[in-house]
C-alpha cells in the first residue's frame, strides 16, 4: 500500500457538522475504509488547515477517489500528497 498525506480544511457546513456530532470524524474514517483505504494517523491541527491525516491506499486512482468522494459532500477541502517512507528514499539515491 502506498502512503499518502491529506490536508484539509473544514468548510461551514463541515464545521457546523461537527459540533452537532464530534463523532463524525470516526465515521469518516470508516467511509475511506470502505472506499479501499485506511486512516493510519490523524490529527487536529492549528493553522490554516484543522486535519492531518496519513493514510494508506493501494494506488494514486483510489486515494484521488477517496478525496474526491470525501470532498463532494461539501463539508471539507482537501489537499492529498503521495509520501515516501525516508529509508525507501534513501535507498533509491544509492
Amino acid at each position: 500500500m502506498a502512503t499518502y498525506v491529506m490536508l484539509s480544511r473544514l468548510t461551514d457546513e463541515g464545521c457546523a457538522t461537527l459540533t452537532k456530532n464530534p463523532d463524525r470524524i470516526k465515521e469518516v474514517n470508516k467511509d475511506v475504509e470502505a472506499m479501499g483505504g485506511k486512516v493510519v494517523a490523524q490529527y487536529v491541527i492549528l493553522g490554516p488547515y484543522d486535519f492531518i491525516n496519513v493514510v494508506e491506499a493501494p494506488d494514486n486512482s483510489t486515494i484521488a477517489k477517496i478525496s474526491v468522494q470525501l470532498a463532494s459532500r461539501g463539508t471539507v477541502r482537501i489537499q492529498t500528497f503521495p509520501a515516501i517512507d525516508v529509508d525507501t528514499f534513501i535507498e533509491s539515491l544509492k
